[in-house]
């Protein structure tokens, strides 16, 4: 097994000595968020100047990131009453350089799928994710090519991706030299998310996705085990898909595929309920909109259900209908999440693995993850270092290539190798449209 020379470890404070302090309240979105940290890599090739991703550059510009993003300086804690917010302490995050000796960053690139062992050596290894503990760790480490991975652990409560990406694109600016200041800055104000008072609360949706998935009538049981993998579609394949899904967004339609494909994969029942979940971002859907810059869980779980034999038979047009029929919701669905989770226990929702019927689908379609440039260049490769559990899949644009997508997918061992399969003859197909 490889590994990796840990070869500093250390806590970097903002770089200001005064922050705000005391408790940030969190939205009932960032309670339900999945309790625990997100780990991501960043792979940059060397470009042969000497100081290439020098560490004192990198730690010094992370320490005035801290100053806007001060929150994730602080630490996972709770109010008086037990509900969990941010301690905004200044204590710093935590940073670590390392040195591998056996990875090129070629091989990393024909080898990388998100798995433990990658998370391991590229991410620095986190604490429990309850109170206290701290929200954010970073690794940079050298490799024998000359290359770095840069690998980060940010705890889901306190934001979502795209939080995430906002925090790294102004690190990256800072590291290149521009103004200290964010382009947008971050804003905290997760009462924008709160629920409404007494008299007007309103639940008026469902939200099964906020609750235990019920029994099914056939063996479905989330496996245990998966096994993961990054297929690329290319700008035409990706043209031609569209094409066949009239009014379904990127997203919509290629999930509508992967779904299509994982059904049959999975040699599942044909009368079985198969359901495809999905994460929809509101920060622009919501009466008014969220502020740019809102620093937060803002992301509100969906979910289509169909059978087995209505999903793989189907065009994958009408499959895409299915997924566009729920992922369309506006300010009134949100809230009334907002409001529903205000009356559970939204610490402790149910937050295993899901039945080995369904898939969770993410989009990082359009984000800002390729300008993570820290002043050598944009990243060769972004991507999660860890899938969590079987039946999973996030949409990404590809690096350097305009217009390809990237999909990185977690099934069962014994999945795979047929959805590989199935999947490689509809992009055929797509190919020759």
């Amino acid at each position: 097994m490889k590994t990796v020379e840990v070869l500093t470890s250390e806590v970097v404070v903002p770089a200001e000595e005064e922050t705000p302090a005391g408790g940030l309240w969190l939205s009932n979105l960032d309670l339900a968020a999945r309790r625990g940290y997100t780990p991501t890599v960043y792979f940059f090739r060397s470009n042969g100047e000497p100081g290439f991703f020098a560490a004192d550059v990198i730690k010094g510009s992370l320490a005035k990131a801290l100053v806007p993003f001060y929150p994730l300086a602080g630490r996972l804690g709770v109010d008086a009453t037990g509900r969990v917010q941010v301690d905004c302490t200044g204590e710093g995050a935590v940073f670590v350089t390392a040195r591998s000796s056996e990875y090129a960053l070629d091989d990393l690139l024909s080898e990388f799928v998100p798995c433990r062992e990658m998370r391991d050596l590229f991410v620095p290894p986190t604490p429990s994710p309850n109170p206290p503990c701290a929200l954010l760790f970073v690794q940079v480490t050298y490799l024998r090519c000359g290359g770095v991975v840069l690998g980060q652990a940010m705890h889901h409560s306190v934001c979502d991706a795209r939080g995430a990406a906002h925090f790294f694109e102004t690190w990256a600016s800072i590291s290149r030299g521009e103004d200290d200041a964010p382009v947008t800055p971050p804003c905290f104000d997760h009462a924008l998310l709160a629920a409404r008072p007494t008299p007007r609360r309103a639940v008026a949706y469902d939200h099964p996705e906020y609750k235990p998935d019920p029994k099914p009538p056939v063996d479905t049981s989330a496996a245990s085990e998966y096994t993961s993998a990054i297929i690329t579609m290319t700008k035409s394949q990706v043209s031609a898909l569209k094409a066949r899904c009239p009014g379904a967004s990127t997203f919509r339609a290629v999930v509508a595929l992967v779904w299509q494909c994982v059904c049959r994969a999975r040699s599942l029942p044909s009368d079985a309920e198969t359901r495809l979940y999905s994460m929809i971002d509101m920060r622009s859907r919501l009466d008014p909109p969220l502020p740019a810059g809102y620093f937060g869980n803002a992301v509100v779980r969906t979910s289509a259900t169909a059978t087995v034999r209505e999903v793989v038979s189907d065009p994958v047009g009408n499959v895409a209908r299915r997924a566009l029929a729920v992922t369309s919701q506006g300010d009134d669905y949100a809230r009334s999440l907002v409001d529903y989770l205000e009356g559970v226990d939204a610490m402790n929702l149910p937050r295993s693995g899901i039945s080995r019927a369904h898939l969770r689908a993410i989009s990082w379609v359009g984000m800002s993850l390729y300008k993570a440039d820290f002043g050598w260049g944009a990243p060769a490769f972004m991507g999660p270092a860890l899938m969590y559990y079987s039946g999973f899949v996030y949409v990404m644009n590809a690096a350097g290539k305009d217009g390809d997508l990237a999909l990185v997918l977690s099934l069962e061992p014994e999945s795979m190798p047929e959805f590989r399969k199935v999947f490689a003859e509809e992009l055929a197909r797509l190919d020759v449209v």
